[in-house]
């Protein structure tokens, strides 16, 4: 897939969804891997999530690497860093933040998370989906639910079937709006966490969907067919 075909998705996604912000384009660099030139480096320290709503929002290109993100969890997910122990443990999610009734509880929620292994990235790229100048791995989009249901139909539109979705409400961003999309290469939904709605401007109304590279070409094609539907 090229460039230029990617960058006429994404607006084609803007348009017929009529979204107030750009789909973002998300590349993982594995260890060692190269990073394009002409992509430059952040300069700032923010959150996975901060990172994703500040290039929506402003239309930014830039690359991340482990000292610039702020959330260990969220850049742990991702591959930049070890986990901090009190995560795999369920200590964070139960005594720190309260999310559940048992540290039990938070342990086995934590061992599901789907993260990838310890520095397996080497840096994290984010663009607008209709001015990126790589092609990513992963697209991901938050819109309301409205726009989401029209995603999924649009998907649906060539095979039928059903999406089956897993979520937990917790590391969404990272999780399951990258990760998980990245490791199964399927479409995953989420529906923020206390993270991504605390740090970012995610409106109370907005959901996730996370779509793998390789499925944005059926997805746009179903979605000249269904977006017509709904005015």
């Amino acid at each position: 897939m090229e460039v230029k075909e990617i960058n006429s998705y994404g607006q084609e996604m803007v348009e017929c969804l009529k979204l107030k912000t750009s789909p973002v384009a998300v590349k993982l660099v594995p260890k060692g891997g190269e990073i394009p030139a002409g992509i430059k480096k952040v300069g700032e320290v923010m959150t996975h999530c901060q990172f994703i709503d500040r290039v929506r929002r402003t239309g930014e290109e830039f690359y991340t690497s482990c000292e610039d993100h702020m959330c260990k969890i969220g850049s742990g997910t991702l591959g930049l860093n070890e986990l901090p122990a009190e995560v795999p443990s369920g200590e964070s999610y139960y005594k720190e933040f309260g999310l559940f009734s048992t540290q039990g509880a938070a342990r086995r929620t934590a061992e599901m998370m789907p993260v990838l292994p310890s520095s397996s990235t080497e840096v994290v790229m984010y663009s607008p989906l209709e001015k990126t100048t790589f092609v990513p791995d992963i697209v991901v989009l938050l819109c309301n639910p409205k726009q989401i249901m029209i995603l999924i139909q649009s998907y649906m539109y060539r095979n039928g079937g059903r999406l089956e979705a897993s979520f937990t409400g917790t590391q969404s961003l990272c999780a399951e709006g990258i990760v998980q999309t990245y490791k199964e290469g399927k479409i995953g939904v989420g529906f923020g966490c206390l993270g991504s709605r605390t740090f970012s401007k995610m409106e109370d109304e907005e959901m996730i969907m996370g779509i793998p590279v390789e499925l944005l070409a059926d997805v746009v094609s179903g979605l000249k067919e269904i977006c017509p539907k709904y005015g």
